[in-house]
């Protein structure tokens, strides 16, 4: 597996010339990428989440292409549109901004359900059909979305089918003060951004996506990731647990950052790790929890903590 470390390396230390201090986040938006999921970012304006998406293309040599979510927009304009042409009197389809490798879809909570679920084929079967016609995406095809959690005002809330649909889900926050004085420096006359150069290509990422496939995971590992989304559905705090997709999504998770970390095979602690940005946003408090001033990320500790972890000569032995 140290090729798909060393490629990850090489992303991740190319894209922190641009978003100084964020490893962990960079790491997560690469696992995401390798597993064929998409990302949803929500955090408060400025503190990068735009510059994310544009230097993981630029570092992976993708199309990019960006759509600012307003209420007004149509589906249409995502999609896109077949229009009438004139000479040769036949009907011309005209591609939307979904047809590119990395979209950013930014503010998406800004758009109405109806263009929100515009983006639902495109991200499960990475295909759009308009007027009955189906147009295949191109590989690999990744969504950036981005939500602003503190602004309620005029935004239309994502439904937990779209949710669910979203991989992972992750948070910048604020830089330190070191990082941020980076960040200032680094931006005196140009961008960093606008000179990026790849560091590799669509074909190295697709092949880094086959072979993550191929990292080991023990049965106990598989047990374990589903007594986690089991205990998810059995707490008493939670009206909503985790679908199956919650399992499938730490299966898959797991194999990539045991993959970027140089390991051929899946650790509990591989699974742990990824329990908040994999499961955070496909759970629904109850109103018990909302009393208690509870939040999420204090239910997941809480849950982890109920389930066993495997023991290590269990994990070792599956894997020899």
């Amino acid at each position: 597996m140290t090729d798909i470390q060393s490629f990850a390396e090489k992303v991740i230390a190319n894209v922190e010339t641009v978003i100084v201090g964020k490893r962990e986040a960079i790491e997560l938006t690469l696992i995401d990428l390798l597993c064929q999921g998409h990302l949803l970012i929500e955090d408060v304006p400025g503190v990068g989440k735009t510059m994310l998406a544009r230097s993981l293309a630029a570092s992976l040599g993708c199309t990019m292409s960006r759509i600012q979510f307003t209420p007004d927009m149509l589906p249409s304009d995502v999609t896109g549109v077949s229009i009438f042409n004139q000479s040769n009197r036949e009907f011309e389809f005209r591609r939307g901004p979904i047809f590119s490798q990395i979209v950013l879809a930014d503010e998406i909570n800004r758009a109405t359900p109806k263009t929100q679920a515009a983006l639902l084929e495109a991200m499960q079967e990475q295909q759009v059909t308009v007027d009955g016609i189906t147009h295949p995406l191109a590989k690999p095809f990744m969504v950036l979305a981005t939500q602003n959690p503190i602004e309620y005002e005029g935004t239309f809330p994502l439904p937990e089918a779209q949710l669910d649909r979203f991989l992972l889900r992750i948070r910048l926050g604020y830089p330190s003060r070191e990082d941020e004085i980076r960040v200032l420096e680094s931006q005196t006359l140009v961008h960093p951004v606008e000179v990026l150069k790849s560091v590799s290509n669509a074909v190295d990422v697709l092949n880094a996506q086959a072979e993550v496939k191929k990292i080991f995971v023990s049965d106990a590992i598989k047990q374990y990731i589903v007594a986690l989304t089991e205990q998810t559905r059995a707490q008493t705090d939670v009206y909503l647990g985790a679908s199956p997709r919650g399992s499938l999504a730490l299966f898959r998770t797991g194999q990539a950052l045991a993959a970027i970390r140089g390991r051929d095979f899946v650790l509990p602690d591989d699974v742990k790790a990824l329990v908040p940005c994999c499961l955070g946003h496909r759970l629904i408090l109850g109103p018990a929890a909302r009393l208690q001033d509870l939040n999420v990320d204090t239910v997941l500790e809480e849950l982890m903590e109920k389930v066993p972890v495997p023991g290590a000569d269990l994990v070792y032995s599956q894997n020899t």
